[in-house]
């Protein structure tokens, strides 16, 4: 039930007509209490959607009662009138559930540049407010699908209490965030400070870490709420591995449902100096096409690794760098390492391991290959 598995939340999933076909394109997500308390991490693009902003504010502002989320349309780069849609979405929203606009976020996904059809957008948030349920969170998952072919959803239950999530992604996905919209809800007593510093840690770990094409969104969106229903206050470090864990399962989600994808690749550096130098370096591999488009291809292209390796700042040594993809050692010392016909890609996973042989830090970075596919619907797509 993702978004309403822990206690004092209801959502709703509709076809409000934002998109054309008569799919689900509406998501109304209700905290109950007794706690509002919310946390948010938002886009680093400096090109920022309406609703972004919007949301924003009202996390500066304190509790969040309910996020409004349309697919069909990102209301980015719309002007004022892109504010003053968001402004309204949240107003009506308001207005059905009777709390302050002022503590509804709002999160949209979809096409650039385009302005939302408010005529049947806010009679959809009415219709969901009359349909809110405590069974509502699949029917909220499958609206804010864009390009995504399957709604993701992620479950943890801890002693007494539960986390839940929800998560829209399957193109633009790149630091930071990668491409989404994600809700994530705890019935846990959890304050909004606790709350931010789990959410940032957690999103530092894991959708700050998926890289897909390379692409930053202007709307991406991850937001944290407590309803306090358990009454349980769990210990700090207990909720922080759960928030990372469902986080992670969402991240690993987006990946496997990236546009066009056929691998899913696991970036695993190791024994770098620090950790900004084994992210860096695992960004600059999830990030070679050439690579991308090898590993499509099942080659394991051992050289475009290092080449990639080469182009950052990290320390090493090229004479001591190793690699192994799907656990054989094809790259020793700089050099040819086992035999490459060893490697098995038939698989949908792989995994591309660079020891750096300069210190004890590792990261993991999350990405998929470049195939026909992706450029196909990429060259196609206005939803």
């Amino acid at each position: 039930m993702s978004v309403t598995a822990a206690q004092g939340f209801t959502a709703a999933g509709v076809a409000a007509g934002i998109k054309t076909g008569g799919d689900l394109d509406l998501a109304l997500v209700v905290n109950l209490g007794p706690r509002h308390a919310a946390a948010g991490v938002f886009t680093a693009n400096r090109v920022k959607a309406a609703p972004v902003t919007w949301s924003q504010q009202v996390l500066d502002q304190g509790g969040v009662r309910a996020v409004v989320l349309n697919s069909g349309g990102a209301n980015a780069c719309t002007g004022p009138r892109g504010l003053q849609d968001t402004a309204a979405t949240a107003a009506g929203a308001g207005a059905a559930l009777g709390v302050p606009a002022h503590q509804v976020a709002v999160a949209s996904t979809g096409l650039i540049g385009v302005p939302l059809p408010m005529d049947r957008l806010l009679p959809g948030v009415a219709r969901a407010a009359r349909e809110l349920s405590g069974d509502g969170g699949e029917r909220a998952a499958v609206a804010i699908k864009t390009t995504d072919t399957v709604h993701k959803t992620s479950v943890h239950q801890g002693p007494g209490w539960t986390l839940g999530g929800m998560a829209k992604g399957a193109g633009m996905l790149a630091p930071s965030l990668a491409t989404m919209l994600v809700v994530l809800t705890t019935d846990a007593d959890v304050d909004a400070a606790h709350l931010d510093r789990a959410l940032r840690e957690a999103t530092r770990l894991t959708f700050d870490r998926v890289d897909s094409d390379g692409c930053m969104s202007t709307n991406d969106t991850v937001l944290l709420l407590a309803s306090g229903a358990s009454g349980i206050e769990p210990d700090a470090g207990e909720f922080a591995a759960a928030l990372r864990a469902v986080c992670d399962d969402l991240a690993a989600q987006l990946v496997a449902d990236a546009e066009g994808s056929s691998k899913d690749i696991r970036i695993e550096v190791v024994n770098a100096a620090d950790e900004d130098d084994a992210v860096e370096v695992g960004r600059a591999i999830a990030r070679n096409n050439l690579l991308k488009c090898a590993i499509h291809g099942e080659d394991p292209n051992w050289g475009r690794v290092l080449s990639a390796i080469g182009t950052t700042r990290a320390a090493f040594d090229p004479d001591r760098l190793d690699v192994a993809i799907n656990g054989v050692w094809v790259c020793r010392d700089g050099s040819i390492g086992e035999d490459r016909d060893k490697v098995d890609m038939r698989g949908r996973q792989v995994v591309v391991t660079a020891d750096l042989a300069a210190g004890t830090a590792s990261a993991v970075i999350r990405a998929n290959d470049l195939t026909a596919e992706y450029v196909h619907e990429n060259s196609e797509y206005a939803s």
